[in-house]
């Protein structure tokens, strides 16, 4: 595996490797790398001559300055996985390499950044959405993957790809799971042992709530059910639990005719947040 920490370094290496008609394959992540991550390697390494992982934290996405400080660091770690993993590159930049000046630019989102994460985290989104347009123009890959837990950043994503005409095709991977349930996440490191005992509680209200859909059970009354499931957790609170279209997220009271729906939840454990999704008919 070779690392590169400069957008020179980046296109010298990969140029001769379009040239020689390679596929390249991105998968962006800010480390503290875990098997969900793994899981998009493997799948890039499936459909990608080349396999390009990016780790950077990207501090514009944060709207808590705690939240970026406490984020995870174990880069001695994710060096040593993604070496095993078979990586051909790791692209590790600097924040002056990402940000040599304070982004001027703003990126609207319309409706898809003013609900669920857009609403409890202004200017995430916008974070988000310059991060991943700077890594696809340094990286140019023919395609990038994404993990499904991020469902409403993948949305963003693809609105991006979009209606700026990105030459990249965007590939979602399902979410990857403990044996608890619990979807896998960096900060899943933060939590202490009583935090990540009361975490299953998202998955659990997830999938309960998925089958008593399923049932024909109207999505009120699931939702009175899923607010005394997390009542009666005194290590978790609640913030959302919300029925949505899985690409355009607007909010549902039920299923109706709807196919592409998924159902999104954040919950804090202490001080750290979790989020997670469920899709109705996969």
């Amino acid at each position: 595996m070779y690392i590169l920490g400069t957008k020179e370094e980046v296109n010298n290496n990969l140029q001769i490797l379009r040239n020689n008609n390679k596929t390249i394959g991105l998968v962006p992540t800010m480390g503290a790398l875990h098997q969900g991550h793994l899981e998009l390697v493997k799948i890039a390494k499936q459909y990608s001559d080349i396999v390009v992982v990016s780790i950077f934290i990207n501090p514009t996405q944060f709207n808590n300055q705690e939240d970026f400080e406490k984020y995870p660091k174990t880069l001695d770690k994710d060096l040593e996985l993604l070496d095993k993993s078979g990586v051909d590159y790791l692209f590790l930049p600097e924040t002056m390499e990402i940000y040599p000046s304070k982004p001027m630019l703003s990126i609207d989102f319309g409706h898809l950044d003013k609900i669920l994460e857009g609403s409890f985290r202004p200017g995430h989104f916008n974070g988000v959405g310059i991060v991943v347009s700077k890594l696809l123009n340094i990286v140019k890959p023919h395609t990038a993957y994404f993990g499904q837990k991020d469902l409403q950043q993948v949305a963003i994503i693809k609105r991006l790809v979009q209606d700026l005409s990105f030459d990249v095709e965007i590939q979602v991977v399902a979410t990857v799971r403990e044996k608890d349930g619990v979807a896998l996440s960096s900060r899943n490191l933060r939590l202490d042992s009583d935090s990540r005992q009361a975490a299953r509680i998202i998955s659990k209200a997830l999938f309960f709530a998925k089958s008593e859909l399923l049932d024909g059970r109207p999505w009120l009354s699931i939702r009175k059910k899923i607010n005394q499931m997390f009542e009666s957790e005194p290590k978790a609170k609640l913030e959302y639990f919300e029925l949505v279209t899985s690409d355009s997220f607007y909010v549902l009271e039920g299923i109706g005719e709807e196919k592409n729906v998924s159902i999104c939840t954040a919950a804090y454990f202490g001080d750290v947040r979790l989020i997670d999704n469920i899709s109705i008919f996969d």
